[in-house]
C-alpha cells in the first residue's frame, strides 16, 4: 500500500524530532520478531526516557541528511528498526542487544551516539557498560582513594607521635613515684 505524500512529510518530521531531541540512536534489523516481543522492547525503552520505533529507510534517510548527520549506506537496507535514547544511551542499548542475544533474527546495524557512528560491535560493548550510577561510584571511590590514603598516613603518623609521648610521660611519672 502506497504512501501519501503528507504522510511522508509527516514521517520526516517525525523522525527528524526524533533525532534532534535524542542523544543517541541504535540501529537494528528486526525481522522476524513478534509484535509481543517489539511491545515489550518499546515499554523497556520508554522506562528508560527513550522511543523504539519501525523507520522506514528512505524516509529516515531523508531525514538523516535534512538534520545533518549520516550512516554507511548498508544501514538503510532491510528492514530497520531504531532506539532513540534521550537519556542512558548504554541502558537503552542494552535492551536492544539483549534481544538481538535472545531472538536470532534481530541483528544489530550500529549506532550512532553524539553524531559519531558505532558498529555492531562498539554497541555491543556499549551495552555492556554499567549502568550510569555504578560509573559515578566507581569513579567516585578513585578519587577518593588517594584523598583516603594520604589521611590514613597522616592520621598514623600523628598517632605514633602521641604514642611516644604518651609512653614518655609514662615513664617519667613511673620514674618520678619510684623510690630513690
Amino acid at each position: 500500500m502506497a504512501i501519501s505524500k503528507e504522510k511522508k512529510e509527516e514521517l520526516v518530521a517525525n523522525y527528524q524530532d526524533l533525532l534532534t531531541n535524542s542523544n543517541g540512536i541504535i540501529i537494528t534489523s528486526y525481522s522476524g520478531v513478534s509484535v509481543k516481543e517489539l511491545e515489550v522492547v518499546r515499554r523497556k525503552i520508554r522506562d528508560l526516557g527513550g522511543e523504539f520505533h519501525i523507520v522506514k529507510n528512505t524516509l529516515f534517510a531523508l531525514a538523516m541528511n535534512e538534520v545533518g548527520m549520516s550512516l554507511p549506506e548498508e544501514t538503510y537496507t532491510g528492514t530497520t528498526a531504531i532506539g532513540f535514547a534521550n537519556e542512558e544511551i548504554p541502558a537503552v542499548a542494552k535492551v536492544i542487544v539483549d534481544l538481538a542475544r535472545d531472538v536470532e533474527s534481530v541483528s544489530l546495524k550500529g549506532g550512532l551516539i553524539e553524531k559519531i557512528t558505532y558498529d555492531a560491535a562498539q554497541v555491543e560493548m556499549m551495552a555492556d557498560l554499567p549502568p550510569l550510577p555504578v560509573l559515578r561510584a566507581q569513579l567516585l571511590s578513585i578519587l577518593q582513594a588517594p584523598g583516603s590514603r594520604i589521611a590514613m598516613v597522616l592520621a598514623s603518623s600523628v598517632r605514633q607521635l602521641v604514642n611516644v609521648t604518651k609512653a614518655f610521660a609514662d615513664t617519667e611519672e613511673a620514674n618520678a613515684a619510684a623510690p630513690a
